[in-house]
């Protein structure tokens, strides 16, 4: 589309405004019978008193034919779909040549004895029909001015018509003034109909996005009600099991067992909805780092290995040799995130197989960059099916049914790959089994100090420490106490900031760990309570357990915490806070920055 504009001035309603004028001028094209209904008897009733009666017959036939033209024209642009460029060029045409016609008229009269003032005057009033009929459009108006100015211009360079030139002059300039005139009022009323125009599409947009965003969240509920509704049931009665309710039986382990993949699966289940609708929201974000794609694949095996066991499943690991080195060459890309497209990758290939077996294939096919390619001899998927899979909360019925999942997980890997700068690819065969491929770039020059560490290592531990817990929740408080008992330490438990504060003034304890939402006092009016404490107690170690918010967490840091961990928590992550905050090079370093602060 041509971006030359109608206006003067250029702006984001310059093609409205030029689409405006071009339509207008279209639409009161019909108005143009009328004038040529005036003009055309009007001009040869005058032209039968000219004394040059063959040139004027002559003249008038070319002003009839030029009006039938403009109208052919102007009538064209109404019966087809004609590009903008085009219609501009039809519109300017069209102008030309009325005005051309009008001029012609005048030049004939000039010899037309007595009544050449009457022919000069009824044509150039012609022309400044054709000027009204062109005040929509800047540029067809500069033409048909141009034109126009050219008649009284002829006359005044013949001698014997000054008089009429100068009459003809004043028309002509008069109307081309009112004209421009009327051209700067349209301008003005195009450019606030682009300005609505871009409103209404703007708030189309807006409306759009919250259709998506209402049905997004439709399609969490939908795909997250049936597997918790299950898994939670499952759950449920296995615990009423363990409690001795209704008089069963207690239950198994097996039972036990499989209330604990259940719930796994709901964590997992939870976990990628809501990355997923981070992603949809285009907040989903990955830390670039290093890694040794060696190293992570290997404990990815070794921990799938076992639940593929289960299955009796073969799960086997190829590894290119010149990625066996260790200490030269390394992935750039987030482990976190790889550690999570893999994992989910070899998960479902364990679900989704009967029988068979699993590889899992670690590769250089170019110098800059590594494929891990998991294959499986599962059912297999066809090209429609496979397509259909990489959709947002889309199943496959046929493989789907009876295996837990929100269909969300192909989705979600996929843009991690390529936020990560790779790619995640599929091929499938019906009967035969799938392989999915993840590429990911990879440095041959980097160099990883010692032996990456890619599964959650738990540091050596502090043991034997009191722990003051402040949870309003009780099931987060009964979990992080059967944590830190796991890792041998003492808790006593504060259900809110207020019991909290009272207990810390009373007791001595080696480390705090507050909930940075609580009743009565929460998290960091809490660890500002405790700084102002007297002695040894204002300066024990505090971490802030957090939702998962960046200011409630820095809200925690800001009144005196040590160290933020977020919920859910885990085993590991509340080790390596402990460490971090009570071994003493390090809890000597956290007291000198806040003297320091």
């Amino acid at each position: 589309m041509s971006t030359t504009v109608e206006t003067a001035e250029a702006g984001p309603g310059a093609t409205v405004v030029r689409l405006l004028s071009l339509d207008m001028r279209r639409d009161v094209q019909r108005h143009a019978v009328t004038a040529f209904a005036v003009f055309v008897p009007l001009l040869a009733l005058t032209a039968s008193f000219a004394e040059n009666a063959g040139p004027m017959a002559l003249a008038l036939a070319l002003y009839t034919a030029g009006c039938g033209g403009f109208y052919a024209l102007m009538k064209d642009l109404q019966r087809e779909r004609i590009p903008v460029q085009g219609r501009a060029w039809r519109n300017l045409a069209a102008t030309a040549l009325w005005a051309a016609s009008a001029l012609q008229m005048v030049l004939f009269a000039h010899e037309a004895g007595h009544v050449r003032e009457a022919l000069v005057l009824i044509a150039m009033s012609s022309g400044v029909c054709a000027l009204f009929f062109a005040a929509p459009s800047l540029t067809c108006l500069a033409a048909a001015s141009a034109i126009l100015l050219m008649g009284p211009l002829s006359l005044l360079l013949a001698s014997n018509g000054a008089s009429v030139a100068a009459l003809g002059g004043g028309v002509a300039v008069l109307a081309i003034a009112m004209a421009t005139l009327t051209n700067h009022m349209l301008r003005r009323q195009f450019l606030h109909a682009a300005e609505r125009e871009r409103l209404l599409d703007e708030r189309a947009a807006a409306l759009a996005d919250a259709r998506a965003a209402a049905q997004t969240k439709s399609d969490i509920v939908a795909a997250l009600s049936h597997e918790i509704r299950n898994g939670l049931t499952g759950v449920t009665h296995v615990l009423a099991g363990a409690v001795g309710g209704e008089g069963r039986a207690h239950p198994t382990r097996e039972q036990f067992s499989a209330a604990l993949d259940a719930a796994r699966d709901l964590v997992g289940v939870l976990n990628v909805t809501l990355d997923s609708e981070t992603a949809g929201q285009g907040l989903l974000a990955v830390e670039m780092g290093r890694f040794d794609p060696t190293r992570l694949v290997q404990d990815l095996v070794l921990l799938e290995r076992a639940h593929a066991s289960a299955k009796g499943l073969e799960l086997n690991l190829h590894i290119a040799p010149e990625l066996e080195i260790r200490g030269s060459g390394a992935v750039t890309a987030d482990p976190l995130r790889t550690r999570q497209i893999l994992a989910n990758l070899i998960s479902n290939a364990i679900k989704y197989t009967s029988r068979g077996r699993i590889e899992v294939r670690l590769d250089r096919p170019r110098p800059d960059c590594v494929t891990f390619a998991i294959a499986d001899t599962g059912p297999g998927l066809s090209p429609d099916e496979l397509v259909y899979a990489f959709e947002a909360f889309r199943r496959v019925e046929r493989t789907g049914a009876g295996v837990p999942g929100a269909g969300l997980g192909l989705s979600l890997s996929r843009q991690l790959a390529q936020l990560m700068g790779g790619r995640l690819s599929a091929q499938s065969a019906l009967g035969v089994g799938s392989c999915f491929t993840v590429e990911l770039p990879y440095d041959p020059s980097a160099v990883l100090e010692g032996e990456t560490q890619q599964n959650e290592d738990i540091p050596a531990p502090v043991r034997g420490l009191r722990v003051l817990v402040a949870e309003d929740d009780g099931l987060n408080a009964a979990m992080m106490r059967a944590i830190l008992e796991q890792l041998g330490h003492q808790v006593v438990h504060a259900q809110n900031g207020r019991r909290a504060l009272e207990l810390a003034e009373i007791c001595d304890f080696d480390l705090m760990m507050l909930d940075g939402r609580m009743p009565y006092l929460d998290g960091p009016q809490t660890a500002a309570a405790v700084r102002r404490l007297p002695g040894l107690r204002g300066r024990t170690p505090i971490i802030a357990v957090t939702g998962g918010d960046d200011d409630e967490t820095q809200a925690c840091m800001d009144a005196g915490a040590d160290a933020a961990v977020r919920k859910p928590v885990t085993v590991a992550g509340i080790a390596r806070a402990v460490a971090e905050v009570t071994q003493p090079p390090r809890a000597a370093e956290t007291e000198a920055k806040r003297a320091a602060g």
